[in-house]
């Protein structure tokens, strides 16, 4: 996951500043031209964008687009239930130094550790992080804004299946919620092999927001009240289901104002409502 940080460190600037004031951007040319070693390993922030918009990023598009072939390779990070925090790869191939006459040695675990060196869990050795998905998600959005639909990769790699960076963004959305969802049979990913919550009428819809989740079936892991972070889910599928990529597109950040405000008015007429 360590590797794949870099792609979360974006943003996209909308163009209000330079052109309220133009001489901005030959101060930044000018300053650019003056440091060119800045902009070897990193996107060129005068570059323009869909709709004029500047991409401040780590991540080049040659970048950007070698990081997604990684992310989105079901045989490496892509699960079915999000981006797991260790690459699949090291299953069968561990991460293996020599240290004196030690061996150590690092292997995908998509659940707690074979190990007690770490306390019974494995949270970064293969499980699905809410946050750090969510990082991702935010970032691949940043990025649509400002390369628009011109820009295509294939999702999951391998599988010749052409996305845009919006539609990647709302497939990650897609497969973290089907973690919480009933599966084809009646059953939540969530809740694994415990009959008590898959199957109990009192508690089958009872859904915990736990800590973490298993990298091959969903299962939820870790503690079972994770209500901060893990309750990201909702706003994922919330975002998704009332934001078009067009508007997104378009609208850029003031998408995300203007939804902001609409649940807001949605909010204050429910209370009304129901005060009345």
């Amino acid at each position: 996951m360590v590797g794949l940080l870099p792609l979360c460190a974006v943003t996209v600037f909308e163009g209000e500043l330079v052109r309220k004031y133009p001489h901005l951007n030959d101060e930044l040319r000018r300053f650019l031209a003056g440091r060119p070693e800045l902009t070897v390993f990193i996107h060129d922030p005068t570059q323009t964008g869909y709709a004029g918009r500047r991409l401040a990023s780590i991540l080049n598009e040659k970048k950007l687009r070698k990081v997604l072939s990684k992310l989105l390779d079901e045989n490496e990070f892509l699960s079915p239930y999000g981006i797991r925090a260790l690459s699949l790869y090291h299953a069968e191939y561990p991460y293996v130094f020599h240290l004196g006459d030690q061996e150590y040695r690092v292997s995908y675990l998509p659940a707690e550790s074979d190990t007690s060196m770490f306390g019974g869990n494995s949270n970064w050795r293969g499980p699905v992080w809410m946050p750090v998905n969510a990082l991702i998600i935010r970032a691949l959005l940043q990025y649509y804004t400002y390369y628009g639909n011109g820009f295509i990769v294939e999702c999951p790699t391998g599988s010749g299946r052409q996305m845009t960076l919006y539609q990647v963004a709302e497939e990650l959305a897609r497969r973290l919620s089907s973690i919480f969802l009933r599966d084809k049979d009646g059953c939540r990913p969530v809740y694994g092999g415990t009959k008590k919550f898959q199957q109990d009428p009192h508690w089958r819809d009872y859904i915990s927001f736990y800590e973490y989740f298993h990298g091959d079936n969903g299962a939820g892991l870790g503690a079972s009240h994770q209500t901060g972070w893990t309750g990201l889910i909702a706003s994922m599928m919330h975002l998704f289901s009332s934001t078009t990529a067009e508007q997104a597109l378009e609208l850029g950040k003031m998408a995300a104002v203007i939804e902001t405000a609409a649940i807001a008015r949605s909010a204050k007429a429910k209370v009304a409502a129901t005060a009345t």
